[in-house]
């Protein structure tokens, strides 16, 4: 009777969950969600090709059943290397108990045959190809049994554990994240910029429309007399750059010697609706090198540009070299950046005139919400950073742990709507940016194959946004000498790699290559971070030391503020 009386309590508590929280969800959320990409039209299938899928997708399930009623005689369920490091299944209830082993024996059967289906599939553009295995790729993912409380046996064993109350507490985080739009993916509250993320201490010495330039103390009694200026993408916070002091790139730098200045961009609002390209090469990069030079009195600044960022570096480097102002900037090192966009990976699914339409059409007021941005980066990982916490949140009732790169991951930017559908357009749909003379800036024609300014290109080995075959790219079209390093990991954790954590490993083929594929058979691979090659590089370029003091410590002015700046806490 207790037990009974317990679980009738359950239920209705989850009832009334869910019509206390529905009374005003309709008011609370978006308006719109953001949606997966349209799915081709599919021609029609070979028959012959269907039968024989078909046939082997029986054979397979056949075999299933007689693994299942006897073990003994049936061949072994021959896992590949990818499957038997899925994480969804590493609990050994999942081997261990035969249905469970069976549930997942089916899915991960059923999961291959479906994936098969679609390279078979003839007819289709390699557009749609792409597109029509990433939505399936999706759904697999989505339809996994780990997803679902019957059929996962952890969730089933902490159901009977609690008496349910980990799905009320589940449900509660559900309802929480249907409310805000967005899904939690660390503890709330556990960071604060400027507190406990961000801390590197310096002064905010320029505030734009557009962006905010943070001049960092230094902490060496000399420092190289070329100064760096970091530009991080805008379509996130720049402090993935400085997150707790022992993962900042920033302070490891400033530690190095440089005088470091970093572009905090604005989150985009109704000012910023007419904001295109041309603003963030003239207003934003130009005018940060501009005033750094004018500040500190030299005649050229080292200079990092960061995903986006570092494709319009290469612009900005163009439009410098076609002016006759390329001697301003010393060097450039490129994070996971990309100019050609032939090869670019998942996120080209999302990019067609359906999706394209679909982004105007989620426009408010000149700009567009981040969350849909960040909706999407999402989705290029479901697996990771979707699924994992349904699971883990709203179906084991499990507490956010707090994780300052989710928390970065969650802090969401507004983008310019008119530049992000251009952006989108003009490189990624028509890769304009390679063809000489297709774009131009304030009237200044792009031809990357001018650019001729020393370059450190850093591409990540498993990077799912910028793939290091197409960043490779990048020594193919601009002109200069060029050091590329493959790092290990992706596209944070590549990047976000500080030497003291002993993480990862990077690959240089000094020899040099033609291709990517000779570069990493005839790389050397260094365990570690790939930071100090990279000061290293720095240092032979220009090894000239100036003394810390006078303009090389940020001046202090009040109206301006400290860093991190105003910027990075606007919403």
């Amino acid at each position: 009777m207790e037990d009974l009386q317990h679980w009738t309590w359950v239920f209705g508590r989850a009832q009334q969950m869910m019509m206390e929280q529905g009374l005003d969800l309709a008011g609370q959320m978006p308006a719109h969600m953001p949606a997966m990409p349209q799915m081709p039209t599919v021609p029609p299938v070979d028959p012959a090709a269907a039968m024989r899928a078909g046939a082997e997708f029986w054979a397979d399930t056949m075999t299933l059943w007689q693994r299942f009623l006897d073990p003994a005689a049936a061949p072994k369920f021959e896992e590949t290397p990818e499957q038997a490091r899925d994480k969804r299944f590493k609990a050994p209830q999942w081997r261990e108990q035969p249905v469970f082993d069976f549930i997942r024996q089916s899915y991960l059967t059923l999961s291959n045959h479906l994936l098969k289906g679609v390279d078979q599939i003839e007819g289709l553009a390699p557009k749609q190809k792409e597109q029509l295995r990433f939505a399936t790729q999706g759904f697999i993912d989505a339809m996994s049994p780990s997803n679902f409380p019957a059929t996962n046996p952890l969730v089933v064993e902490r159901t009977i554990e609690t008496k349910g109350e980990n799905l009320l507490k589940g449900l509660a985080h559900m309802l929480n994240d249907m409310s805000k739009g967005q899904m939690t993916q660390t503890v709330e509250g556990a960071f604060a910029v400027g507190e406990n993320i961000a801390t590197t201490p310096g002064r905010v010495v320029k505030r734009t429309p557009l962006y905010e330039l943070i001049q960092y103390s230094p902490t060496t009694e000399t420092v190289l007399e070329t100064p760096l200026v970091i530009f991080p993408p805008w379509i996130n916070r720049f402090y993935i750059l400085d997150l707790t002091p022992e993962k900042s790139f920033i302070r490891w730098a400033v530690e190095q010697g440089l005088t470091v200045f970093v572009v905090s961009w604005k989150s985009a609002d109704a000012t910023m609706a007419d904001v295109v390209w041309d603003d963030y090469v003239e207003r934003g990069q130009i005018d940060a090198i501009d005033t750094i030079r004018d500040l500190l009195g030299v005649e050229s600044v080292h200079t990092i540009g960061y995903c986006v960022a570092g494709t319009t570096l290469a612009a900005t480097l163009a439009v410098l070299a076609a002016r006759g102002e390329a001697a301003k900037v010393k060097s450039a090192t490129f994070f996971t950046a990309q100019v050609d966009f032939s090869e670019a990976g998942d996120l080209n699914v999302f990019v067609d005139d359906e999706q394209l339409a679909l982004i105007q059409s989620l426009t408010s007021d000149g700009f567009l919400d981040g969350r849909y941005m960040a909706a999407t980066f999402n989705l290029l990982r479901g697996r990771d950073l979707i699924w994992n916490y349904v699971t883990s949140n709203y179906l084991l009732g499990e507490d956010y742990t707090p994780f300052d790169l989710l928390h970065w991951n969650s802090d969401v930017t507004n983008l310019p709507a008119k530049w992000h559908v251009s952006y989108l357009s003009d490189l990624y749909r028509d890769n304009l940016l390679i063809q000489p003379g297709a774009l131009a800036i304030g009237g200044t024609p792009i031809d990357l194959t001018k650019v001729m300014t020393p370059a450190y290109v850093q591409a990540g080995r498993e990077d799912h946004i910028a793939p290091p075959r197409s960043v490779w790219k990048l020594t193919e079209h601009l002109a200069g000498p060029i050091r590329f390093v493959l790092a290990g990991s992706g596209h944070i954790a590549g990047v976000v790699n500080p030497p003291l954590s002993g993480k990862y490993q990077y690959w240089i083929n000094a020899a040099g290559a033609a291709n990517l594929d000779d570069f990493v058979a005839g790389a050397v691979e260094t365990k570690g971070s790939w930071w100090p090659d990279w000061i290293k590089w720095i240092e032979q370029l220009d090894a000239a030391r100036v003394s810390a003091e006078k303009a090389r410590i940020p001046s202090v002015n009040e109206e301006l503020g400290a860093a991190p700046g105003r910027y990075v806490r606007t919403r």
